[in-house]
Formats: structure tokens, sequence, C-alpha cells
């Protein structure tokens, strides 16, 4: 967790970096909608109130409010709430450096935390599945804050320097076996995952679950200070600087990137990348107003 200190405990480090009205915003996006990823269920309607500031504009009953002539909202009342799974690539592509310069791990780590936050303040239980190609951490979905501290702190112990290669497939096959209840799965990884050869385990999970993904960019590839994404060397000096060969590389990360991103419409799946964790809070609100219009 970015700057954390072992005596001070994760969740109260996300809580201090949360302001309130990103909290609020966040869980009223997330909260109430679950129910409508199952078919021929859903939220059942309450009654019809007064809009008041601070309510959601998309619960907005324009037809009422036209013939009333003041802005009317619709009030749904909560069925039940939904297991979030944090499904983590903890390969040694997340030990390399983010597009901010932080650790990618850092970033990863603390967009996965917020989210679990917001969860558990809406009253939803958390689960973590952390995978590389060799080694599987795993909590069960569980409720309370005891819980949750432990889910932050398995995750910050999952990334190492040292870890495998990552395996997509692997971390997919594990949330499909460990957690057969349909959940809101957010899979975290990098920019340039799902690729094209995750397509049928990325569209087989969303037959299954509801997912998100939560990518972090990789820092510039040519800068002083990125790495490779598998075993950690920079970018030669004496390569740095030469226009056509710089270009060469921004083009082919870019053309990776594009094609996660094809991957992830066509298996309809919600996705962010993330420059650094300043950047995650804005990109996290903007995934989650599209997932709530989505889910509609």
């Amino acid at each position: 967790m970015p700057g954390h200190r072992p005596d001070v405990s994760r969740l109260a480090q996300i809580r201090a970096r949360l302001e309130l009205p990103f909290n609020q915003r966040a869980v009223g996006l997330l909260d109430g909608r679950h129910l409508s990823i199952y078919r021929g269920q859903g939220q059942d309607f309450d009654d019809l109130s007064l809009y008041s500031p601070g309510d959601d504009v998309g619960d907005i009953d324009w037809k009422s409010s036209a013939r009333s002539g003041i802005p009317i909202i619709k009030r749904y009342v909560r069925q039940n709430n939904l297991d979030v799974i944090l499904a983590v690539d903890t390969g040694i592509a997340m030990s390399a450096t983010a597009a901010s310069g932080e650790p990618k791990a850092e970033v990863a780590g603390f967009a996965a935390a917020v989210l679990a936050f917001v969860a558990h303040d809406r009253g939803d239980r958390v689960g973590l599945v952390a995978v590389d190609a060799e080694r599987t951490v795993l909590l069960p979905a569980r409720g309370g804050s005891a819980h949750l501290e432990l889910v932050l702190r398995r995750l910050e112990e999952a990334y190492d320097g040292a870890a495998p290669a990552g395996d997509l497939d692997r971390l997919v096959e594990r949330v499909l076996t460990l957690f057969p209840r349909r959940s809101l799965v957010v899979l975290v990884t990098d920019e340039e995952r799902p690729g094209p050869e995750h397509a049928q385990t990325l569209r087989l999970l969303r037959t299954r679950h509801e997912v998100l993904v939560l990518a972090v960019a990789n820092a510039d590839p040519t800068g002083a200070h990125a790495q490779d994404v598998e075993d950690g060397r920079s970018w030669p000096a004496f390569l740095r600087g030469r226009r056509g060969l710089e270009r060469a590389v921004t083009d082919a990360r870019a053309e990776r990137r594009a094609r996660a991103a094809g991957v992830l419409r066509d298996a309809r799946v919600l996705g962010v990348v993330m420059a650094g964790t300043d950047d995650a809070l804005i990109q996290l609100i903007s995934m989650l107003g599209q997932r709530r219009h989505a889910l509609r």
C-alpha cells in the first residue's frame, strides 16, 4: 500500500486517503444494483420521492418530473448483497514501474484495496485470489473489518519482486473453481492483459460472474526509470534519443494496449487503465459510473 507503515492498519491507511465525497459517490455507484446482473431479477421499486442534493441524477424519473414540474426520483429497495472477489495477477510483470513512476504492484494494490473498502462499506463480503504461474493465495469471501484487514495484508504480501511469470488463464480458472457463487470479480493486472490469447477464458468468466478489469499502465519503455516487465532490465542508455526506435517501441506498446481493449469490448467487460495511485480514484469513479449505466 502506498506509504504504508507496518504498525498501522491497511484499512486505516485506505480510509485516510479517501475523501468522504469520493467514498459516498463510490458507494452510491456500487450500491443497490447488484441483482440486475441476474436474469429475471433486479431491484424492487419502492416509491417516488423528491430529488435532494446528493441523490444520483440517474435515478430521476423524467416523465414524473415533467408532469409535476419538479425533479422526482425513483427509490428502490436493495434485495441483498453480492460477493466481491479480488482476482489479482501477481506475476513478475507487476514488479515493473507504472506510468506514474510508482511500482505497478503499489498502484494495483491500492486500486484493489479501494474497491474492497467501498464494497465492505456497503456490506458486501470480500474475497481474494492472487495467482501467478506457480503460487495461489486464497481468502474466501467474508464480511467484517478484521477480514478486510487480512485481505489487504495478504494482497500486499502477494506481490514479490522474485515472482514467476503471470498466468491469467490460471487465475481465471482458480476463480471459476473456488467461487461458484455468482459474484463481482475484480480482475487486477497490467495494461497489456487480457490479450487475445485470454479471450475465451475471459468470456467464460463473464458468463458466470460480473467482471471488472483494473489494469496498471506501464512506464514509458524508453524512459530512464522504466524496466522490462519480465526481467527488470532498463532501456539501455545508448538507445535513448533514437526517435525512430522509440517511435517503434511506442507504437508496439499502443498496439498491444489496443488489443487488450478489444478483448474487453468483445467480452462486454468494463475496464480501466490507471497511470498511478492518484489517477486510480478518477478511473474507478468513471468505471463504476459506466457500470451503473450499463446495468440499468
